[in-house]
C-alpha cells in the first residue's frame, strides 16, 4: 500500500555522493524539522527524466523556495556516483541527489514498480511530494507511463 499524505516517512537510508565518497543518509535526520520538495523518477539519463522531470525542478528551485520548500531532493534506484554524474550533466546543484540503490526506500514507501520487462528491474514509481518534518503533506504520483502531476510546475500551482 502506497505511503499516503500524513503518515511519515519511513526512515532507511540513502547514499548521497560527498567529497570524500559516499555518505549515507538517514531519511529520519534528513527530513527532521524542514520542508522538503521530494521528486523520485525511475531512473538517472532516462528520457522524460532528464528532459523535462529534473530540469523542471532545477528552472522551479526559486519559485518553490518563495513558498517554504527549504530542500529540493530527488530520489532514484540508481548509485550515488551516477546520481551526482547526472545531476552534474545536468546542471542540478541546488537539487540533493539521494541514492537509492537497493531499492529499499522505494520499496518501504509501497512505491516501487517492477520495470524487468524493460531491463531495468526494480525501479521507483515517478512521483513528487512535499514532506514537512518528516510527514507527507503532499503527495502527487503519477500513474504509469505519465508525467503530469509530479512535475516541478503541478508543485508550485498546489502547495
Amino acid at each position: 500500500m502506497p505511503i499516503e499524505p500524513g503518515q511519515r516517512l519511513p526512515d532507511v537510508t540513502l547514499i548521497r555522493a560527498g567529497a570524500d565518497g559516499p555518505e549515507p543518509v538517514q531519511t529520519a535526520d534528513y527530513f527532521r524539522g524542514r520542508r522538503v520538495a521530494l521528486f523520485a523518477v525511475p531512473g538517472a539519463y532516462t528520457p522524460t527524466c532528464s528532459a523535462r522531470h529534473l530540469p523542471g525542478f532545477v528552472d522551479r528551485a526559486d519559485e518553490l523556495r518563495t513558498r517554504g520548500v527549504e530542500e529540493i531532493a530527488c530520489t532514484a534506484v540508481n548509485d550515488a556516483f551516477v546520481l551526482a554524474a547526472w545531476a552534474k550533466a545536468s546542471g542540478a546543484d541546488g537539487v540533493t541527489m539521494l541514492a537509492d540503490g537497493n531499492g529499499d526506500f522505494a520499496r518501504a514507501l509501497g512505491l516501487d514498480v517492477d520495470s524487468s520487462k524493460y531491463g531495468m528491474g526494480l525501479r521507483s514509481r515517478r512521483y513528487s511530494m512535499i514532506v514537512d518534518d518528516g510527514v507527507v503533506t503532499q503527495l502527487n504520483l503519477e500513474e504509469p507511463g505519465a508525467f503530469e502531476v509530479s512535475s516541478a510546475d503541478y508543485l508550485v500551482q498546489h502547495i
